[in-house]
């Protein structure tokens, strides 16, 4: 079982930065891929980032490739997003996702590939 924690999330303007992080518990942490995805009002769970096992994979949706960032620290239980440029398109739930995996170099950008998720921190980005 893997309980997952986000945090970070908040209302900021156009242009700002802000950087998620997600807290796992247990000691699955370092077997398990992780992902971010996110949820605006009306629509469907986006994929946002994904980072493998090991943390020499990442992954990213393609509209968000450049802006945003995945990485772990196997340390803290904790994989992060950081998020540059915003935009007022980015506004939305962002939830932490992990599967427990036996490859090492793998990611996954399918919300049904993931057993674990988090309760979802708010973002607002305003104009």
């Amino acid at each position: 079982q893997v309980q997952l924690v986000e945090s970070g999330g908040g209302s900021v303007q156009a242009g700002d930065s802000l950087k998620l992080s997600c807290v796992a518990s247990g000691r699955t942490f370092g077997s398990c891929v992780m992902g971010w995805f996110r949820q605006a009002p009306v629509q469907a769970r986006e994929f946002v980032a994904s980072i493998s096992r090991s943390g020499v994979n990442t992954y990213y949706s393609d509209s968000l490739k450049g802006r945003f960032t995945i990485s772990r620290d196997y340390a803290k239980n904790t994989v992060y997003l950081q998020m540059n440029s915003l935009k007022p398109e980015d506004t939305a739930v962002y939830y932490c996702a992990a599967v427990p995996t036996s490859y090492s170099y793998e990611i996954y950008y399918r919300a049904d590939r993931y057993n674990y998720w988090g309760q979802g921190t708010q973002v607002t980005v305003s104009s």
